[in-house]
């Protein structure tokens, strides 16, 4: 029986470890950690009984995911929940634009807006799951899709303040800016439209749901099915090099490409050492997490309904806030995701007190404390918000990436959506998760397609290191 060791137990390192067990592979998984999941993690950040999650909270592509699917995750405890209102992005004249899994509900709740966003999105949407079969894949390749592909092309290329003009109200550019600004990038570049188009697209053929009982949920399915398979974890096993790596057929590291640089040294090309020096982080996250007593007093009391609030005023403002962020200035007003999980998942709260969970986009290694501009944001769509807050827990840039050393510099999405690093991560190859040594390969978020508890990245490495194992086994 051939051998796996993979490094890291975040979604990506157990979805490739649960790939390679299920096709005959003995696998074992390193982590250095005392808990698994990595970026798929929760606990009670607050006060006892509140679950929050510790980063990814609200999965679209989870949901839609083209491998998670297959493994009927459902049958070890995960369950999808769906808030009424899926993402609700308020405007500072107290209404609020509100996407809903429904296509034609979110099109009439933006009047004027609606026949154009149902043209953006109509074609995007009722073909996703052919799109994402060929964008979660690497980009050089055959597309098995290719007038899908070739539709999405051109309008992902667009930079995203090209794209929002298509639209002709306040709401509507807002709300396709908020989403946009998932890129983590300055919105006036090309491709920034790409990952708001996925989103959207995702989210209304799948909604942008979240998992009952925390994100953890899902780290806890895929290291029960690996189990069932005779996958091993283990805790608390710091790979600080080579030699601290078992003997095995292939290793697969879920670690960001300075991680593996760091483990494996002169192992790896120069030409590959070269590429991974070059690569570039994405700017932070700061976040705070709440504990409210009731819920958020929203002007319109339909973002209270809604899962997902992204906070950022009118387009105009988020593109100067992402912009400054992207040049390593701290935005007044920056750019704040607010996740209502409990809104979907009410066993989450508990005696009335809500877990709110926020973040705002930051300068990459942000040293100063954003709490004030987080609840700055909040309070200024939410007059009153203060008051009802019983606890609050912060987590800054230098925080989470102690927490996780993947986070450099506080970049929870795995690298920067920029320049060529948008379509070509963690260097431009055929096969981008090889790492230069001979069984060895990288299966964290730094590789395509990038950031989102999809498991496509371990999925797709994993497929790389059965490619290998059969060669070996041919020779």
């Amino acid at each position: 029986m051939s051998t796996a060791v993979v490094v890291g137990s975040g979604p990506n390192g157990l979805a490739a470890a649960v790939h390679l067990a299920r096709s005959g592979v003995d696998v074992q998984v390193l982590e250095a950690a005392d808990e698994i999941g990595g970026g798929t993690r929760s606990g009670e950040l607050t006060v006892p009984g509140l679950v929050h999650d510790h980063c990814s909270a609200f999965h679209p592509m989870g949901a839609g995911s083209p491998y998670l699917q297959t493994l009927g995750l459902e049958e070890y405890g995960l369950r999808w929940k769906w808030p009424e209102v899926d993402c609700a992005h308020p405007l500072d004249d107290g209404e609020a634009a509100l996407l809903h899994r429904s296509l034609e509900t979110t099109a009439v709740g933006l009047g004027a807006d609606g026949a154009r966003w149902r043209r953006m999105f109509a074609d995007l949407s009722s073909g996703f799951d052919a799109l994402a079969a060929d964008l979660m894949r690497p980009v050089l390749n055959v597309p098995r899709h290719p007038l899908r592909l070739a539709a999405f092309g051109p309008r992902a290329l667009l930079p995203a303040v090209v794209s929002a003009r298509w639209f002709r109200t306040p709401k509507a550019r807002a709300l396709f800016g908020g989403i946009a600004a998932h890129a983590y990038h300055r919105l006036d570049r090309p491709a920034t439209s790409a990952v708001g188009l996925m989103i959207t697209a995702a989210g209304h053929r799948y909604g942008w749901p979240v998992a009952e009982g925390g994100s953890a949920a899902i780290t806890r399915a895929l290291a029960a099915q690996l189990a069932e398979h005779g996958g091993k974890i283990h805790t608390g096993v710091r790979v600080r090099c080579a030699a601290d790596i078992p003997p095995a057929d292939v290793v697969l590291l879920d670690v960001a490409p300075v991680g593996a640089l760091g483990i494996l040294g002169e192992a790896v090309p120069s030409r590959i050492v070269k590429s991974y020096r070059k690569f570039r982080h994405a700017p932070a996250a700061f976040k705070v997490d709440f504990a409210v007593e009731g819920p958020i007093p929203w002007n319109d009391p339909a973002v209270g309904r809604a899962g997902t609030v992204h906070l950022g005023g009118d387009f105009d403002e988020i593109a100067r806030a992402e912009r400054d962020v992207a040049c390593g200035r701290m935005p007044q007003r920056p750019f704040v995701l607010l996740g209502q999980q409990y809104v979907a998942d009410p066993s989450r709260s508990r005696d009335g007190v809500n877990p709110v969970y926020a973040y705002a986009h930051v300068p990459a290694g942000y040293p100063g404390d954003a709490t004030a501009a987080v609840v700055a944001q909040i309070e200024r769509f939410a007059p009153g918000f203060r008051e009802r807050v019983v606890a609050t827990t912060v987590a800054t840039t230098a925080d989470l990436q102690r927490d996780n050393p993947n986070q450099v510099g506080g970049d929870i999405i795995g690298g920067a959506n920029a320049g060529v690093q948008v379509v070509f991560r963690p260097r431009i190859s055929l096969d981008p998760y090889r790492i230069g040594v001979p069984g060895v390969f990288l299966c964290s978020a730094s590789t395509p397609p990038g950031a989102g508890a999809h498991g496509m990245c371990g999925y797709n490495a994993a497929e790389s290191a059965l490619r290998h194992l059969r060669d070996i086994g041919r020779g």
